[in-house]
């Protein structure tokens, strides 16, 4: 476990911005491509170690890589040219790896066991059983709903409908690459504000299509292809955050994902005050890409719920800290699924913001915190979480002395060079 110090920028900044590549739509490239009879080439593939975890797990399955001209390509002999794994598929710290993965092997021959390391192996995966199980497919968790899970041969997928009430885009899709396997359609339903990348790529390959609020999933074989992919929105919040919290700051982020489940938080940024301009420059297989400005104006308090807070629900330890630099008490509601995230999301956010010498309580759904106007500094754990490690080193942008990360290297999980880049932010003029 590394620690990283932090010392605040000695004035504004302005900077232009290239991120890495959006980690969802990275895993989704790997395993769409893996599924693919023949050969696929993502560009712009992301670099966080969740990525390397789902390439790693599909390769246990068959799946090959190559490089070139920088991009990665993708040979593979389908979804029903799998091989059986050898061992169990390590899933790392990635939810993501375990539960789109699950869906994915529902309607193989052979019996799968997906693993994770000791932050994974306490999160919730018996929620997959039942979305699954409508079609069909076979899986089981430990006793108490946790990993590993066990995903045994079925002999066949049939079509079938299923409700969400969990508003979760890897139980979406989880379910979603289980059904383009199975005998015929299926439905699927599920509260708004989710992201909805996946769906986008299945349409845009004639595999499903929306009908109303539901989405309707077409058995068939998904097509080997290309993925050029933009950089990551989640990501970039980090730096329109450290914007926003130093007045007179600009960041400009280009060729960004701004799919409507993924920017919530640049919504929540202006309703604070911040200045933010986004602008969608072209679509990539159904989703909008473009460039994002955020300029900090001075802070005021928000109070957010309902599908907004699901629409930003990464970046809730975030708006925590830009939240302690705002005028008034800030409140966010219907956020009970930051509880089983890489951390207890609701503990670990409020812990960090009082580690710094903020305000900010616990509530049953969510947190409120407190205003100052500004934080002290101080060491804050990242519970081995990337994204409240993240958020710590942010609130660094405003505080009033440096701030210590224990734990700074949970951010290699989605961006190995955070760090590096968050100060060459705070030193550009």
């Amino acid at each position: 476990m590394k620690t990283r110090q932090l010392s605040p920028p000695s004035g504004e900044f302005a900077a232009s911005v290239a991120l890495p590549g959006d980690k969802s739509l990275s895993h989704r490239a790997l395993l769409f491509s893996a599924m693919a009879e023949g050969t696929s080439e993502i560009a712009g593939l992301g670099t966080g170690q969740d990525i390397k975890t789902t390439a790693s797990a599909l390769a246990q399955l068959g799946v090959q890589y190559s490089v070139a001209n920088g991009s990665v390509v993708v040979t593979s002999s389908g979804v029903r040219g799998f091989e059986a794994p050898a061992a169990a598929l390590d899933c790392g710290n990635s939810g993501t790896t375990m539960r789109l993965m699950a869906g994915m092997l529902a309607a193989q021959p052979f019996t799968s066991t997906l693993v994770g390391d000791k932050s994974l192996s306490q999160r919730p995966m018996d929620r997959l059983i039942e979305p699954l199980g409508v079609l069909g497919a076979d899986l089981s968790t430990s006793a108490d709903g946790t990993p590993p899970v066990t995903v045994s041969p079925v002999g066949g997928l049939t079509g079938g409908e299923v409700v969400l009430t969990t508003p979760s885009a890897q139980l979406r899709t989880a379910f979603e690459l289980a059904a383009v396997q199975a005998d015929s359609d299926s439905v699927v339903t599920s509260p708004p504000g989710y992201r909805d990348h996946s769906e986008r790529w299945l349409e845009t390959v004639g595999l499903g299509e929306r009908k109303d609020d539901t989405f309707v999933v077409h058995p068939g074989s998904m097509p080997a292809t290309g993925y050029v992919l933009p950089g990551d929105a989640s990501s970039a919040a980090f730096l329109w955050a450290a914007a926003a919290i130093k007045e007179g700051s600009e960041v400009i982020t280009s060729n960004i994902t701004l799919n409507a489940g993924r920017i919530g938080f640049l919504e929540v940024l202006e309703r604070m005050g911040a200045e933010v301009d986004a602008s969608v420059d072209r679509a990539i297989l159904g989703d909008p890409v473009g460039t994002v400005r955020v300029r900090g104006c001075g802070l005021r308090a928000v109070h957010i719920e309902g599908a907004l807070t699901i629409a930003s629900l990464d970046e809730l330890p975030l708006l925590a800290i830009v939240a302690s630099f705002a005028e008034g008490i800030s409140v966010v509601n219907d956020a009970t699924e930051l509880r089983v995230k890489e951390s207890d999301r609701i503990k670990s956010t409020c812990e960090m913001v009082r580690s710094l010498g903020g305000g900010a309580e616990a509530t049953a759904d969510g947190f409120e915190v407190v205003g100052l106007g500004w934080l002290d500094g101080g060491e804050v754990s990242s519970y081995g979480d990337h994204r409240i490690a993240m958020a710590a080193a942010v609130a660094t942008t405003g505080s009033r002395g440096p701030v210590r990360v224990l734990g700074a290297d949970a951010a290699s999980i989605s961006w190995p060079d955070f760090y590096e880049t968050l100060e060459a932010v705070w030193s550009s003029r």
